[in-house]
């Protein structure tokens, strides 16, 4: 498995000690599919009580019949349990002050069923995105230009949506040579809605942050070292890159690191509840703060074939590069290393293609 720069190790207790056992190939499954939706709906899935409410969480997730105005019918050969797949996860930050379109988070992630392994590509929002036939524009900007583009021509929201969805997985499907097939948009308040339903989370800030703009409605004052963190306070955690004097700034590699470092820690804490209605409470805030254009029996699959994946079928890639303004040069021997590996896990659709020309 492919890692980058270890996180800061997490202290462990006797009891954690016993449940890693148990707990290693949840949470793997959950951190690879990253979107809020796996870290509720899996979990959900086994628990008989609360399969009505990660259902209905499903359907809100899915913005398949939004588009369509009906579900679609997927056909069994063609379904996640036979065929891989790829996905865009995109997360937005659309806080009234300082939010936006631009997504912060965006990753490519590639499934094999037959083999149950997976494969995630991390992508720094400033990387530099050459592709024919688009402008060139740093990776965090496609989405919101497309967005934008379709607004002006007068589609709705939920039109001008769906349509930079298409587009932005049409770019990344050429900039990686394989065909994405999904969208996974995640509101970064959904962050803050599920460690505050979970009660907070323990991490290791790796340093001191403090960044206060009035104007944008941004405090952000953390002190270095192991500590809990509430919604707000993790959301600070990984979109901190500015600072005041006093402290250091960070990079977006370093926001990166972070970003995993909470989807881990949700994670244990998910596996830790005692209590299904905090659990009813933590589904409920991913419906509310994460959408994908699959349809919810895809998703409803998807979770059933990924849930047991083991961390060492895994293999997670973190492109970089060098900063030369305004952009982030990716390293290309990096960016090889992770297109070879999306292609190979994409290989039977990419023959499929050249076979039949779609």
């Amino acid at each position: 498995m492919s890692t980058q720069n270890p996180l800061p190790p997490r202290r462990e207790t006797r009891r954690a000690k016993k449940r890693e056992g148990r707990k290693s190939r949840k949470r793997w499954l959950l951190w690879v599919l990253l979107p809020l939706l796996v870290i509720a709906g899996a979990a959900a899935w086994y628990i008989g009580d609360l399969l009505g409410t990660a259902k209905e969480a499903i359907r809100n997730i899915s913005t398949d019949e939004e588009e369509k105005g009906e579900t679609t019918v997927v056909p069994p050969e063609q379904s996640v349990r036979e065929q891989p797949i790829a996905m865009l996860v995109m997360g937005l930050d659309t806080r009234e002050k300082i939010g936006g379109m631009n997504t912060d988070v965006l990753m490519a992630a590639a499934f094999d069923p037959e083999k149950k392994r997976a494969v995630v590509v991390t992508i720094p929002r400033d990387s530099r995105i050459d592709v024919e036939g688009y402008s060139t524009r740093k990776a965090n900007a496609y989405y919101a230009n497309f967005y934008s583009a379709a607004r002006n021509k007068g589609r709705d929201a939920k039109e001008a949506d769906l349509q930079a969805r298409r587009e932005v997985k049409e770019l990344f499907g050429k900039f990686f040579g394989i065909p994405i097939d999904y969208t996974a948009k995640i509101n970064f308040k959904g962050f803050s809605d599920i460690v505050d339903a979970l009660g907070g989370i323990e991490v290791y800030v790796d340093q001191d942050m403090r960044y206060k703009d009035v104007a944008g409605g941004t405090d952000i004052n953390l002190k270095k070292g192991f500590q809990k963190l509430n919604g707000d306070q993790a959301l600070d955690f990984v979109r901190y890159r500015q600072s005041n004097a006093g402290t250091r700034q960070s990079s977006d590699l370093e926001r990166n690191r972070r970003q995993s470092e909470v989807i881990g820690a949700l994670t244990d804490r998910l596996m830790s509840l005692g209590s299904l209605t905090k659990l009813d409470d933590v589904i409920k805030a991913v419906g509310n703060n994460l959408s994908i254009d699959m349809p919810s029996s895809e998703i409803e699959r998807m979770i059933a074939v990924y849930f047991g994946i083991r961390r060492s079928d895994i293999t997670f890639i973190q492109l970089d590069g060098k900063w030369r303004s305004p952009y982030m040069h990716l390293d290309e021997a990096k960016l090889e290393e992770a297109k070879a590996a999306l292609r190979e896990i994409m290989a039977p659709r990419l023959a499929q293609r050249e076979a039949t020309g779609r």
